[in-house]
């Protein structure tokens, strides 16, 4: 039994589900609510660039996202190498909520 190339070949497969699940994605929601949820979900924490590509695709958009976000100044990178929302997005999220209607 050639264990390293069954467990190789279990990665293949569980990303290749992952990224089938990703494409599905959130049918009902906009955008701006797939946004929101990034921004909410992303915190003030910093991220890796696997770990900011992760989260956008759990949300539906694509891993490359990270870096039209940047260009946008909604990310930056830091000295660390890890992503952070500026204050930028966070402003976005605030006045979106503050937008949004009470229940």
């Amino acid at each position: 039994m050639n264990v390293p190339k069954i467990q190789a070949s279990l990665r293949l497969i569980a990303r290749g589900l992952e990224e089938l699940a990703s494409a599905l994605g959130d049918q009902e929601a906009s955008e701006d609510e797939r946004t929101a949820r990034v921004i909410e979900e992303w915190g003030r924490r910093g991220l890796t660039q696997k770990e900011a590509s992760a989260l956008f695709q759990r949300h539906g958009f694509a891993p490359q996202t990270t870096g039209g976000w940047a260009r946008g100044d909604w990310v930056e990178i830091s000295d660390d190498g890890l992503r952070y929302l500026t204050a930028k997005s966070h402003a976005w999220l605030e006045e979106r909520s503050s937008l949004a209607p009470r229940a």
